[in-house]
Parts: structure tokens; C-alpha cells; sequence
């Protein structure tokens, strides 16, 4: 199992660094450069020798001329590679990420609705920009410094051999050692880096709950209690964070101590040399340079190897999104529903979460132009019972058809184009009146939607703003009245002019007056409709053709207002009480 697991893990990698490939031209100039730069390092190295031997001790004036030469087109070119690198690494870097992100973003866009139900809106968010940002430094800095510092090792490799190789290899016994922090100590730095990534979503999907909350926060008085709950989480990241910086920390003190014994050594054999005759000044100390050159290249490679590490574990993380699965499968050759007025029907529904039924043997036939009204106490399946119409979730038993249409044979888009929903809960977005109209059907005239605007009596108070349809509301609406966000909603739907009505308890966190008005907007909008309302008022289902009664689950009355009343039943039940708790409202009033 753990081999499979590995396996999967490793073929996530391979499509990251399969986007790194197909930027191969890109690579390639930036390879070059990379080999610019290798190669001026290490001939800046190789120059000591001359210009020891040949400047200071000979005295050579030509070589005196030419050298600083040599050297100041070496920089130059070393400069340029350096340009060159970072500007091409970071475009093919840039470009990926944004790919990942785009991919990232459309992805969960297609996932269902039960995913959002599961993952925290904040964790998402932190995937979508902390861990791939974490990704870019991987794809950007990380590569680069690794195409970089591998041709410099190279290439002074190459140099200190050329000049004694026996010396050489004494000098790079150390190597294997001061590769072994390097990867130790980047398997740490990874699974702590997942550890600071968890903590990062966490804290962001705080921040994103705390913040939509704040009036909340502030009417029960929690301000210091959620500071508190900020202070632990923020101190839990600080001591993940520490661990890391330990780990990448404890890699420069152990290669400076082995590369110290490898210099030592050196100086002691390469000094002993020059003493006897065996070996010049100069090149005793352009093999010292190379070679003090060559560790340096060494130890960027451990901060390179965190890096990477880093970026393969948020590129986990990210996968982990991607690689998810849908469970609202499209149909192989869906079939397209027509636009017109739609019979909706429920054969032997069965439905629930985690293997508990909320849902039991639903039958129910919804003729065109039918208003259909839901009630039942909370929690009894009525939203869950008009979340299956959409396909937000599939059944677990039986079948829903549109026209005998099997909506899991359906176009998911043909399917949904034929619904229009008004929430409980108003959702807008940060955006102007006349776009949140439109939302849905963005080529819509300005006439279409100031009349859909009218037919929700939301106009007069669009016109009463400075820039009317221009006006911007505020995140989720807040420049707006609640009454007034769910009649733009109403305008939504309106515009949209979908056969089948979805009306989830649509008025009954609103005021009597910002009721009445909205009644009076859905009147409007059920017209000719086949209309599904979840009633949490009584006073809201009166122009339903038929009532139904959900209870744990199972429809358990179905007839008209009056005949449900003579009953004596659960309906009857539910209207006493609340005409109980009506009255005793109005007796405190």
C-alpha cells in the first residue's frame, strides 16, 4: 500500500516537471545562460594563476594589461548569464504556476457541491495562492539555482582536475559527506513544510470566518476571545516554521566545518608542494580559490534542496485538489433538455449523507406550471429533497426525471440552464446591481434587466442610489437592506427565465414589510413556472396548487391548504403551532 501510495505521489511530480519540460526552449536559453555563468566562474578562478605567477612574480607587463581585461569581460558575462537566467527560469516559472492555478481554480469550479460542504473556504484559498506560491519558488528560484550551481560545480570541478588532479581528489573526498545533510535534512525541512502549510490553510480559513463574522464577534463580546484562538494558531505555525529554519539552518554549519577539513588539508599538502618546488605560487592559489569556489556552489545546493522540498509538498497538496474526483458524473452521450415547461418526477428516492438516509421513498409527480409547497420541521430533507433537482447531489436509490428524462442522462449545463434558485440567504457578489442581475446571462440588455428589476420592485430603490445599476454593493451585498439583496436575487432569477423554481425559504429571515414586498416580487416570478417552495412561513404557501409534508424523511401528507387542515394531521400540527407563537408575538408586541 505504501508503495502505491508512493507511486502516486511520484507521477504528481512527473506532470509538475512535465509543464517544466515543455517550456524546452526557454530551458535551453537558460541552460546557456546557466553555462555562461559556470563558465566565467570558473575561468575567473583559473586567472589567479596568471596573474599570480605571471603579473606579481615575473613582472609580466602585457599580462598585466590583459588580465583585468580578461576579467572585466568575464564579470560582464557573468552578469549577462545572470540576467538571462533569472528573466527566462522565472517566465517558464510564472507561466506554470499560472497554468497550476488556472487548472487548480477550474477544477474545483467542477467539483460538487459536497465538496464545498466538506472543505473549509479558507483552506482552499490558501491552497490557490500560499502553497502555489510555494510551487513558483520551486519552479523559478529552485531550478535555476540548480541548473546554476551544478554547471559551476562543474566547471571548477573541471579546472581544479586540470590543474592537479591528485590534489583534486583529496580535495573532493569530502563531497559525499557534505551531500548527506543536504539530503537529510531536506526530507525534514519537506515533512515540516507540509506541517507549516496545514497550519497556513488553517489560519486562513480562520481569518475568513472571523472576519465574514464580525458583527457577531462583536455582539456577544468575543473579541478576546478570538484573539486568543488567533494567538494559539499563529503560535502553533511560529514553532513549525522554527523547525524548519532549524533543519535548513543546520546545513551550513556542518558543510562549512567539512569543507573547512577539505581546505585545511590543502594548505598543508598544496603548501608543502610550493615549499619543495614541486608546485608555483599561483597555482597553488588558483586551486586553493577553485576549490574554496566550488563549496560555495555546494552549500546553495542544501537551500536549493529545501526549496524544492518545500514546493513538493505544497505540489501534494495542490494535487490532492486536482486529482479530485467528482461523484455527479456526466453522462458519455448526455442528453439535452430543451427549454419549455418541464414535469418533474420522483420514483422510490432514496438519499443521505455518509450512509444516513435523509431521504426515504420519495414519490412525487410535479406537473408543468405546478407551485408545489414543502413543509416539514428542520432538518426533515426538505432542502435536501430540491438540492437533488440540480444534481448538487445524486440519489443513492431510484430516479428524478425531467419529461422522463433521467437527469443523470442529462447535459449537467441543459439541466441546470432549466432552474433558477432564490436561497434563504441572499448571495451576491462584490460587484455592480446591473452585473449581479445579469449574473447567469451576462449578455442581457440594459432593458431586459431594468424590467426584470421592476418585476421584483427592486427599481425604485436602484434608482434612489447616485449611480443606479452602476452602484457596487459590497461584499456580499453589504451596502444593501436584506429585503433588498433578496430582491435583486428575484431579479436574477427573473432574468433568467428558467421553466423550473426553486424558492428555499426565500422570505423568512426578512421583516413583515420587506416580506410583503417580496411576495409580491415572487407572485411575479412563479408565474408560469413549475415552482418548488420550502415554506418556513405558513403565510407564504398560500397560491400553492398542493402542499407537501416532509417528516425524517418521508413524505407523510400531500393535499391543498384546506384539505391538509381537515386532517388533523402532521400539517395541522405545524400551522396551530406557529399560529401559537404568532399570537404570542403579537401579545409581547
Amino acid at each position: 500500500m505504501i508503495r502505491i501510495h508512493t507511486q502516486f505521489v511520484k507521477n504528481r511530480h512527473r506532470q509538475l516537471f512535465k509543464l517544466v519540460r515543455e517550456n524546452g526552449l526557454r530551458l535551453f536559453f537558460g541552460m546557456l545562460c546557466s553555462m555562461v555563468v559556470a563558465a566565467s566562474t570558473s575561468a575567473t578562478a583559473y586567472l589567479m594563476k596568471p596573474a599570480i605567477d605571471e603579473v606579481f612574480i615575473r613582472h609580466d607587463t602585457m599580462k598585466l594589461k590583459l588580465i583585468p581585461i580578461v576579467v572585466v569581460i568575464l564579470f560582464f558575462l557573468r552578469g549577462l548569464g545572470y540576467y538571462g537566467q533569472e528573466y527566462l527560469m522565472n517566465f517558464v516559472g510564472q507561466g506554470i504556476i499560472k497554468r497550476l492555478r488556472d487548472s487548480l481554480y477550474v477544477h474545483i469550479q467542477d467539483l460538487p457541491f459536497s465538496f464545498f460542504q466538506a472543505e473549509k473556504t479558507g483552506a482552499l484559498m490558501s491552497r490557490i495562492t500560499n502553497d502555489v506560491n510555494i510551487i513558483r519558488n520551486m519552479v523559478s528560484t529552485a531550478v535555476t539555482g540548480l541548473m546554476r550551481d551544478c554547471l559551476t560545480i562543474i566547471g571548477l570541478s573541471c579546472v581544479i582536475f586540470y590543474m592537479d588532479w591528485k590534489l583534486a581528489l583529496s580535495a573532493i573526498v569530502v563531497l559525499p559527506l557534505a551531500f548527506y545533510p543536504v539530503v537529510e535534512f531536506g526530507r525534514r525541512v519537506r515533512r515540516v513544510s507540509t506541517g507549516c502549510q496545514e497550519s497556513m490553510a488553517d489560519l486562513s480559513a480562520f481569518l475568513n470566518e472571523t472576519i465574514a463574522a464580525q458583527k457577531i464577534v462583536k455582539a456577544f463580546g468575543m473579541e478576546s476571545y478570538e484573539k486568543q484562538r488567533f494567538f494559539d494558531k499563529t503560535e502553533k505555525l511560529f514553532k513549525l516554521e522554527m523547525k524548519g529554519v532549524v533543519a535548513k539552518s543546520l546545513t551550513s554549519p556542518i558543510m562549512e566545518f567539512l569543507g573547512g577539513l577539505g581546505v585545511a588539508f590543502i594548505i598543508g599538502y598544496g603548501g608543502y608542494r610550493v615549499i619543495s618546488g614541486t608546485a608555483t605560487p599561483g597555482s597553488f592559489f588558483a586551486f586553493i580559490g577553485a576549490v574554496i569556489m566550488l563549496y560555495d556552489p555546494i552549500k546553495k545546493l542544501s537551500r536549493v534542496n529545501a526549496t524544492i522540498q518545500e514546493g513538493l509538498a505544497a505540489a501534494d497538496r495542490v494535487f490532492d485538489i486536482i486529482e479530485r474526483k467528482s461523484d455527479i458524473k456526466e453522462d458519455p452521450n448526455p442528453i439535452i433538455i430543451q427549454p419549455g415547461a418541464h414535469r418533474v418526477t420522483f420514483k422510490n428516492v432514496y438519499f443521505g449523507y455518509n450512509e444516513t438516509m435523509v431521504l426515504k421513498n420519495i414519490n412525487l409527480d410535479v406537473r408543468p406550471g405546478e407551485i408545489l409547497a414543502i413543509v416539514g420541521t428542520s432538518g426533515g430533507g426538505k432542502t435536501s429533497l430540491v438540492n437533488l433537482i440540480p444534481r448538487f447531489y445524486d440519489v443513492a436509490r431510484g430516479s428524478i426525471l425531467i419529461d422522463d428524462i433521467d437527469i443523470r442522462k442529462a447535459s449537467i449545463s441543459s439541466l441546470r440552464k432549466q432552474i433558477a434558485i432564490v436561497t434563504q440567504e441572499p448571495i451576491l457578489f462584490n460587484d455592480s446591481i446591473r452585473n449581479n442581475i445579469a449574473y447567469g446571462n451576462p449578455n442581457a440588455s440594459i432593458d431586459a434587466i431594468e424590467n426584470a428589476a421592476k418585476a421584483a420592485y427592486a427599481y425604485d430603490f436602484i434608482q434612489r442610489f447616485p449611480d443606479k445599476f452602476n452602484t457596487e454593493i459590497g461584499d456580499l451585498g453589504s451596502r444593501l437592506s436584506g429585503g433588498e439583496k433578496q430582491r435583486i436575487c428575484i431579479a436574477r432569477a427573473l432574468l433568467k427565465d428558467a421553466p423550473i423554481l426553486i424558492l428555499d425559504e426565500a422570505t423568512s429571515s426578512l421583516d413583515s414589510e420587506s416580506e410583503m414586498l417580496v411576495q409580491r416580487a415572487l407572485e411575479n416570478l412563479i408565474q408560469g413556472r413549475t415552482t418548488f417552495i420550502i415554506a418556513h412561513r405558513f403565510s407564504t404557501i398560500g397560491y400553492a396548487d398542493r402542499i407537501i409534508v416532509i417528516n425524517e424523511g418521508r413524505i407523510v401528507e400531500e393535499g391543498t391548504h384546506q384539505e391538509l387542515l381537515s386532517c388533523s394531521g402532521e400539517y395541522c400540527k405545524l400551522y396551530q403551532m406557529q399560529l401559537l407563537n404568532s399570537g404570542e408575538r403579537e401579545a409581547v408586541n
